[in-house]
């Protein structure tokens, strides 16, 4: 392994553009549980409604029982603002110094620009942030009640967030192909599961042009096994290991 690290590491030092793929797995060593898998919160299967977690987090729920969605969405909410960005989260800020670095996360935790992340796409929005969909009055991201209504018409307000079911964002699609079409010298997966096209894609891309890509996952995905270094370990750990050796000289 630690040759793996030392060639990741002259990689890097031999790059100038880096692009970060990021699931929930990068947030799992700040304590902050997925939703499944291993310590995640719903593995045990339904919700208290008999909802799967994905159904009562859906725009169809959303939109005929706001009150489900918001009790799991303040559940999660509460949980992202009781930890701290992790080693991971810090060791990709820090190569900021010396590379440009793109983050495109799947999180909604905020974790990234916590850490000093400056070039985040946070493709699935961000809980930071509340609004109204039926005024498009922006709404106080710390109003406790549940569910949160409207100052101005009193409807159901909603976090900055894609529920599942609805489609991404075009600000952030279009910020991340822009971003593609730039080019990387080299991409990171960590902590995803590697099921959706815009993960996949720029993997494949990178691959396709003979740029180093690196999976860092205790778990194996379908990506494992085509990547030019997959990691089996959390993010945290390698990541540190990884930036340990871009402080030394790497010969």
């Amino acid at each position: 392994m630690d040759v793996m690290y030392r060639e990741i590491a002259q990689k890097l030092k031999g790059a100038y553009r880096v692009l970060f793929i990021t699931g929930a797995g990068v947030s799992a060593d700040s304590g902050l549980p997925t939703y499944r898998g291993v310590g995640g919160l719903y593995n045990d299967g339904e919700t208290e409604e008999g909802l799967s977690i994905e159904d009562a987090l859906s725009g169809d729920c959303f939109a005929t029982r706001p009150d489900i969605t918001w009790k799991y969405l303040a559940q999660i909410q509460r949980n992202c603002r009781s930890v701290q960005p992790n080693a991971a989260h810090f060791a990709i800020a820090d190569l900021e110094r010396s590379l440009e670095v793109v983050v495109l996360t799947q999180n909604v935790d905020g974790l990234h620009l916590r850490a000093g992340s400056t070039n985040v796409i946070e493709i699935h929005g961000t809980l930071s942030e509340r609004y109204c969909p039926h005024c498009g009055t922006v709404a106080d991201a710390e109003a406790p009640e549940e569910p949160p209504r409207c100052v101005e018409c009193g409807e159901v307000v909603r976090p900055k967030i894609v529920l599942f079911g609805e489609a991404l964002p075009d600000e952030a699609t279009e910020r991340l192909y822009e971003v593609l079409d730039q080019g990387f010298d080299m991409v990171f997966v960590i902590g995803t599961t590697a099921v959706f096209p815009y993960v996949v894609e720029p993997v494949v891309q990178a691959l396709r042009a003979g740029i180093p890509t690196v999976e860092i996952n205790p778990s194996r995905t379908k990506l494992s096994d085509h990547v030019s270094y997959y990691i089996p370990m959390g993010a945290a750990e390698a990541m540190t290991a990884i930036s340990d050796l871009m402080i030394v000289e790497v010969p």
